[in-house]
């Protein structure tokens, strides 16, 4: 087994704010090479536990992921906000050869459900892990709804780029996306689904409920391969829209389900991390993760 699938999904979400915070700090200092203790204080952990925590979560040592951004001169890149996958990771890191090895499923709509907005529609809303923190997962009879995040004290974490969100914002923003919807709390339906997906590795049924201009862009962002970004304009010119780019940005904005259909490997034309709805530092972290496993 891998080593990042050998560190369980519930320690892997506790450690992911800690994570993001020293994907920051090494993307900052990596010119100047800080050694292991340094990058250790930054994140208030030991040595040792860094060492451990890290590569544990990443795929990759801290060392070769600084390595990784020497050789790839991604370093500005990182400062600038732009993307971690510019850099060309080292052959022979450890951890599964595509982390997105697996796929939507299906999306279990018919047309005219997909456009109603999810109204007359039970679903279920819980808690459960991910790589990237604690997830709030709404669920449809048919699959996946929607997936944000949950933040404790994001006010307090300045240290870096954030826009997290409590549970109640984060309940609110999911809720507010299918008002036709009657909402249950279920707990034990999230875990069992994010345990299926990424601890077992099993294909992942969705609902996307939403015009057919935006069910096309969440499908289009589906084209986009692990370890690869696209600006706006790119994604417009591979959904068939090429003068919408900013019509695909309010989509690739709107998309309800973050990490499985991949809104995080859109950029904007200056290629810099901003504007993402869960926070720039998790979609820095979600690139980078995803860039250590990519083949």
């Amino acid at each position: 087994m891998s080593k990042i699938l050998s560190m369980p999904l519930d320690e892997r979400s506790a450690a992911y704010t800690r994570m993001a915070e020293a994907l920051s700090f090494l993307g900052d200092t990596w010119a100047e090479q800080p050694d292991l203790s340094t990058c250790a204080a930054a994140v208030g952990l030991s040595p040792t536990h860094f060492q451990r925590e890290f590569s544990r979560w990443a795929g990759l040592s801290p060392k070769q992921y600084q390595s990784t951004l020497a050789h790839g001169v991604a370093g500005e890149a990182l400062r600038e906000g732009a993307s971690v996958l510019e850099a060309s990771f080292e052959a022979g890191l450890s951890g599964p050869g595509r982390l997105h090895d697996l796929f939507i499923a299906h999306e279990g709509l018919t047309p005219g459900e997909a456009k109603s907005g999810g109204d007359g529609v039970t679903l279920k809303l819980g808690k459960a892990p991910t790589p990237f923190g604690m997830g709030l997962w709404l669920i449809s009879p048919r699959g996946l709804v929607a997936l944000g995040f949950i933040d404790d004290n994001p006010a307090e974490r300045t240290g870096f780029e954030h826009q997290g969100r409590r549970e109640s914002e984060a309940e609110a923003d999911l809720i507010a996306r299918y008002p036709g919807a009657a909402v249950e709390r279920d707990d034990n339906a999230a875990r069992e689904l994010a345990a299926n997906v990424f601890d077992k590795g099993e294909a992942l049924p969705v609902a996307l409920y939403g015009t057919p201009f935006r069910r096309q862009i969440w499908r289009a962002l589906l084209e986009i391969p692990a370890g690869v970004t696209q600006t706006y304009g790119a994604l417009a010119r591979m959904a068939g829209h090429p003068k919408a780019a900013r019509a695909v940005g309010a989509a690739v904005g709107a998309n309800p389900i973050s990490w499985f259909i991949p809104c995080h490997r859109a950029l904007a034309s200056d290629r810099r991390l901003h504007n993402y709805h869960w926070g720039v530092d998790r979609k820095r972290a979600m690139l980078a993760y995803e860039a250590a496993h990519a083949e």
